[in-house]
């Protein structure tokens, strides 16, 4: 009877901390870390990860727990740049890879604002990610048996076919300036690969390589 009078308590304080995170320091419980089903992995660019940061992310996002199967990996990086305090937040999943970030003045601000774009992007996306099978065996039966918002549908208003060139990242960057483009997309005459490039800020560049 002790035993099953816990579990009793152990499931209702599990739904009742979705809206309430802070109930388990309230009651001096530590169930909390063994319901978290989420890995977390937490960096730092220019910012000292506190134990009060950590806490904040994984409470947060831990929201999210109810969306997907047990063992899910979260790869969060905060980092601070001048007045910006900002966080980005990756989620793989089977088939598709769940990302959004957020910046603000104050990084509890940041962590609240995208937890909020993540729940959005599952719900608007819902049946998409789920008709693929692999992706549906990344949430859990909450998230599937779900009623689902209304989607936008996707559409494809052009088709744009061009010849791809040789050529190595540098003169890549250079085309995509004489075009006026935000990415230009080339042949790696140096591994032979479909590589795109891309205008970063700060007058810089990013190079994608496809892996298979």
């Amino acid at each position: 009877m002790p035993l099953l009078c816990r579990l009793i308590i152990v499931v209702t304080i599990e739904e009742f901390s979705l809206n309430f995170p802070n109930i388990y320091g309230i009651l001096g419980l530590s169930q909390k870390k063994e319901l978290m089903i989420m890995r977390y992995t937490i960096t730092g660019r220019n910012i000292n990860v506190t134990p009060g940061i950590r806490r904040a992310v994984e409470e947060k996002i831990g929201k999210l727990d109810r969306y997907f199967n047990p063992d899910t990996e979260v790869i969060v990086t905060l980092s601070v740049q001048k007045d910006k305090q900002k966080i980005e937040v990756t989620i793989p999943v089977k088939g598709n890879i769940i990302r959004a970030e957020e910046s603000s003045t104050d990084m509890y601000a940041s962590i609240d604002l995208v937890e909020e774009v993540i729940e959005r992007q599952l719900k608007k996306y819902k049946n998409k990610l789920i008709d693929k099978k692999q992706a549906a065996q990344a949430f859990s039966d909450f998230f599937i048996q779900e009623e689902s918002d209304t989607e936008e549908d996707i559409r494809i208003v052009k088709t744009k076919r061009f010849g791809i060139k040789p050529m190595d990242p540098e003169e890549a960057c250079v085309q995509m300036e004489l075009l006026g483009h935000n990415f230009y997309v080339f042949l790696n005459s140096e591994t032979e690969e479909v590589n795109v490039v891309y205008k970063r800020k700060g007058h810089s560049y990013g190079l994608i390589e496809p892996e298979f």
